[in-house]
């Protein structure tokens, strides 16, 4: 089964997280690595990666930038660390030399040049902190008493019904709820 799975990454064109550990990428514990997600397997023990991490799909990880390669005759390479609890979103680029710290959201399509300090929430190219961690839980809290709330049952691994989907849809009709 395993031999299977490391071939569909090589088919995809993608360095399994069980390949870059063995090149020295560490990993802490409830890594979730979405589809689509590219760590740089050139300098995998560059990349360590706290404990909690969600990376979310197409996020790169990168270690080293070519860019000086043509010009200078060198690869500018860089150590990339990403604390505990941490969130990255969809087609986020995180670039060599950048720590993220502990407990932090970064936002989708953002490109994270510099560090971002524990609790923040950032997002854009540059990636630029909005807003602290505890403020924007307390946002989207007091957000939430407002809005419609769904249980695992309206997700596809509650197997949510056609019934069910069309609720949803007619419900979240011109604004934001959240599900389990």
């Amino acid at each position: 089964m395993r031999m299977i799975s490391e071939i569909v990454y090589r088919l995809r064109g993608v360095t399994s997280t069980k390949k870059l550990i063995e090149q020295g990428m560490k990993v802490g514990k409830n890594f979730q690595r979405m589809s689509g997600v590219l760590i740089d397997d050139s300098h995998a023990w560059l990349i360590e990666i706290g404990d909690n991490v969600t990376l979310a799909p197409r996020v790169h990880i990168l270690a080293h930038d070519a860019s000086t390669k043509m010009f200078l005759g060198y690869t500018k390479i860089g150590r990339v660390t990403v604390g505990s609890n941490v969130f990255v979103g969809a087609e986020t680029v995180i670039l060599p030399g950048v720590a993220i710290g502990d407990n932090v959201i970064i936002g989708a399509n953002s490109t994270v040049t510099h560090d971002v300090p524990s609790g923040a929430v950032v997002a854009g190219t540059p990636a630029k902190v909005l807003c602290s961690l505890d403020e924007y839980l307390s946002k989207e809290k007091a957000r939430m008493m407002k809005s419609p709330c769904y249980d695992a049952s309206y997700t596809l691994r509650g197997s949510i019904s056609s019934e069910m989907k069309e609720k949803q849809k007619r419900e979240l009709s011109g604004q934001i709820g959240y599900v389990e």
